[in-house]
């Protein structure tokens, strides 16, 4: 038997030996709501930034955003391609309530043109863009290396391999984080939700059933065994898709049984889109020297809900924030304080989030029940008041004791559904 040999580490050439190389204050890889948030924020302090993004990939996404997004990051309302103003949950027994939206709406866009938007603020900060595909992270005597394959725009062949100097390094390259893989300890572990979608034209105005400024939410067994399935209206386009943490379970099988029990299947298909979602925020976004996460790659997707699009953002923020400290004060314990402020925020709802997934989608006498008690009013307000505002709502507390009791009527069996 012929014994494999493991190839010789390859050896960093010093930046001497590399006389075109060029040197950034902070290299953001990833595009996507994080990455192009902090670039954008860094890039208007004065910060030299490359954002580095994979052209051609869309994550499947609901696209819902709150108010308190678009107030916090300067959303415009001309970015949104539908207002979404009633939100009807659907149980396994096709039970129907509807929660309407009462004094607001929540905005709806498509990732497509949203994402681009985002990248394209970022630049028009200051913020370099170019597109490719990052390998790896090196080190020498002066810090951190960048590298990367870039993508002939025309061809879309990959080129050479390009290194970059970078001082700070933030890694917003999704789920599966390859800048975390490679640089935070831990990181393989973050448990996900598979998600997968498929973007329809919309039915035509007056389709029996058919409301484009309602957002369906679909708790059953056959459509997720531990998630939900939803049908988002987009405007022109409808998102219709589902998603699971297990792995045997069909995905694509699920969405065309949606289609079909929600009326559109014959609608045209524009695009199909799949990808992991995190479900847990890293125990560390940080690797104490040159390195932070945001976004998908720390892992701040609600649980239960799946939102992402606001923590990611929220996420880039504070990643970009903790560079500009250590840049600042050349103290790498300071890119810890992005995940602290993160959890000090919304932490507890995440915690929250993660129970009520793991004990209300278990099975569809519990989701028979879950759909029941939000039909409750008192549960309607709360839950769209800390959605809209995105905190924990403190300001009612006889609603808190009320759904207290009413939730334990109902874990006990004591309420008919």
């Amino acid at each position: 038997m012929l014994s494999r040999q493991a190839p010789a580490p390859q050896a960093v050439s010093p930046a001497s030996a590399l006389p075109s190389m060029e040197s950034f204050d902070v290299v953001v890889v990833g595009g996507g709501p994080a990455g192009a948030t902090a670039a954008q924020d860094l890039a208007r302090r004065g910060r030299r930034v490359l954002l580095l993004d994979r052209e051609g990939r869309i994550k499947p996404c609901g696209g819902a955003i709150p108010p308190q997004a678009m107030r916090d990051f300067d959303i415009p309302e001309a970015m949104l391609v539908a207002k979404a103003r009633c939100a009807r949950m659907v149980s396994p027994t096709d039970r129907r309530v509807d929660i309407p939206i009462e004094g607001g709406y929540v905005g709806l866009v498509d990732r497509e043109h949203f994402d681009e938007w985002l990248r394209e603020r970022a630049r028009a900060a200051g913020a370099e863009r170019r597109s490719g595909r990052f390998e790896q992270i090196e080190r020498d005597d002066e810090g951190a290396l960048v590298q990367y394959r870039g993508r002939d725009s025309v061809t879309g062949e990959e080129g050479p391999a390009v290194r970059v100097r970078a001082r700070m390094i933030i890694g917003a390259d999704g789920a599966r984080s390859e800048v975390a893989r490679q640089a935070i300890p831990g990181s393989a572990r973050t448990p996900f939700v598979f998600a997968y979608h498929e973007i329809l034209r919309s039915p035509d105005p007056g389709t029996a059933g058919w409301d484009p400024a309602r957002c369906d939410v679909i708790y059953r067994g056959s459509v997720s065994p531990d998630f939900y399935g939803w049908v988002f209206p987009h405007g022109d386009t409808v998102s219709v898709g589902t998603g699971s943490a297990d792995k045997g379970f069909s995905l694509r099988n699920a969405t065309a049984r949606l289609r079909r029990d929600s009326g559109l299947e014959g609608l045209e298909t524009v695009r199909r889109e799949g990808a992991p979602i995190p479900l847990k925020p890293l125990p560390r976004w940080d690797n104490g020297r040159d390195v932070v996460l945001a976004g998908d790659a720390a892992g701040v997707v609600a649980p239960a809900s799946g939102e992402g699009i606001f923590y990611a953002m929220t996420g880039g923020r504070l990643a970009a924030d903790a560079v500009e400290a250590a840049l600042a004060t050349g103290r790498a314990g300071a890119l810890a304080s992005a995940r602290k402020r993160f959890m000090r925020d919304h932490g507890k709802v995440f915690w929250v989030l993660g129970l009520m997934q793991r004990f209300w989608y278990s099975s569809d006498k519990r989701r028979e029940r879950f759909v029941a008690i939000c039909a409750d009013k008192d549960v309607q307000t709360l839950t769209f008041d800390a959605y809209m505002n995105k905190r924990l709502v403190r300001a009612r507390p006889m609603a808190h004791v009320r759904i207290f009791f009413k939730d334990m009527a109902h874990l006990l069996g004591l309420v008919k559904v």
